[in-house]
C-alpha cells in the first residue's frame, strides 16, 4: 500500500477531521458517519504506515505523519481551487487562448474585427496565421487552429462554415485606364483585356472564373501572382486589370489609384465565412469570438468600406 493511491475524498476527510480536531464534528461537516469518517483515516494509517492522529487523554493532535499529510492535502486543495478559478475564468471570458488562420485577403478587414474583440476581451491572447486558403484548410484539418475567416467555405462534412458578412467582388483598373468611366461595359468587353490573377484555387481566382463562366466568356488570366498587394501594384502601374474583393482596396480607391469598373453583372456579392472543423469543442473564448464575428461583423466590415459611386450618367440632349 502508498500514500500515493490515497483518493481527493480521503484526503477531504482528513483535512476535516485535522481542521475540527474531532471525528464527530468532521462527520457532520461533511455529512457523513463518525464511523465512515473513523474508516477512512485508518485507511490512511495503513497506507502511510505511521499514525496519522495522537490522543494524549482528551487532547487529540497530529503526529508528524499527519502535518506532512495535512499539508499536502492543502496543496492538493489549492491546487485543484487554483485550477476551477482559471476554468471559471475561461467559462468568465477574462481570459483564454484564440488561435486564428485567415486568408490572405481577409487580412485587410480581420485586425479590425479581432482588434474590437480584443477590446471586449482584454486579457484574451490571439494568435493569428495569414495564409493562403489551402493552407489555411490545411491547419483546420490538422487542428491547429480554432477558427478560420475565408471566403469560399471548406467542403466535406467534417468542417462547418457559417456565413457573417458580405464579400463584394469587383473588377478594378487605373484611373486613366480607357474603360474608367464607362458604364455597364459587357463582360466579353473586359475579358478581352489581359487580367492579372491569384494561383489557381485561391477563392478570389475561383470566383473570376465562375463569373466569366457565367457570362459564357473564357477567364481571362494574363499573369499570375502571388499576393492581393502585388496585384494591386501591378494594376496601379497598368500592367492590367485584376478581379478582387472589394475589402482590399479601400485604400487605394480613397487616393484614387485604382477605380472600381461599371462591369455588367459585379458586384457579385458572396459571403465571407468562419469556419472550424464540425469535431471541434471549442474554448469557451473561441466560441465567443465565433459569435461575436457572426453578430459583430456585418457593421464593422460596412464600416470600413469606403463607399465610391460612380459618377451619375449625362442625359442625352433632345
Amino acid at each position: 500500500m502508498s500514500i500515493r493511491n490515497v483518493t481527493l475524498r480521503q484526503l477531504r476527510i482528513f483535512e476535516a477531521v485535522a481542521s475540527e480536531r474531532s471525528f464527530s464534528r468532521a462527520a457532520e461537516r461533511l455529512h457523513l458517519t463518525q464511523p465512515g469518517v473513523s474508516m477512512h483515516v485508518r485507511d490512511l494509517e495503513a497506507r502511510a504506515g505511521l499514525p496519522l492522529i495522537e490522543r494524549l487523554g482528551r487532547r487529540f493532535d497530529l503526529t508528524e505523519a499527519g502535518r506532512e499529510l495535512l499539508e499536502a492535502a492543502r496543496g492538493v486543495s489549492r491546487a485543484l481551487e487554483e485550477a476551477q478559478q482559471r476554468i471559471d475564468a475561461l467559462q468568465g471570458l477574462r481570459r483564454g487562448r484564440l488561435d486564428i488562420a485567415i486568408i490572405s485577403t481577409a487580412k485587410y478587414f480581420a485586425p479590425r474585427l479581432l482588434a474590437a474583440f480584443q477590446a471586449r476581451y482584454p486579457d484574451a491572447s490571439i494568435r493569428l496565421a495569414v495564409s493562403n486558403r489551402t493552407q489555411v484548410i490545411d491547419q483546420l484539418n490538422e487542428n491547429r487552429v480554432d477558427l478560420a475567416i475565408m471566403g469560399r467555405p471548406p467542403e466535406g462534412a467534417e468542417m462547418i462554415a457559417t456565413a457573417f458578412a458580405d464579400n463584394p467582388q469587383v473588377i478594378v483598373a487605373p484611373p486613366d485606364h480607357p474603360l474608367a468611366g464607362a458604364r455597364s461595359i459587357e463582360p466579353a468587353r473586359v475579358a478581352e483585356e489581359r487580367f492579372l490573377v491569384r494561383e489557381p484555387g485561391s477563392g478570389t481566382r475561383l470566383a473570376m472564373e465562375a463569373f466569366f463562366q457565367d457570362a459564357g466568356v473564357a477567364a481571362p488570366v494574363g499573369m499570375e501572382m502571388a499576393s492581393n498587394e502585388t496585384i494591386k501594384q501591378a494594376v496601379m502601374a497598368g500592367m492590367g486589370l485584376s478581379f478582387l474583393s472589394r475589402h482590399t482596396i479601400d485604400l487605394e480607391l480613397e487616393t484614387e489609384r485604382i477605380v472600381v469598373l461599371d462591369v455588367r453583372g459585379l458586384p457579385i456579392t458572396r459571403q465571407w465565412h468562419v469556419a472550424q472543423r464540425s469535431d471541434k469543442r471549442l474554448m469557451p473564448i473561441a466560441e465567443a469570438f465565433r459569435r461575436f464575428a457572426l453578430r459583430e461583423g456585418p457593421a464593422l466590415l460596412a464600416a470600413g468600406v469606403v463607399r465610391r459611386r460612380p459618377p451619375a450618367r449625362r442625359a442625352r440632349s433632345r
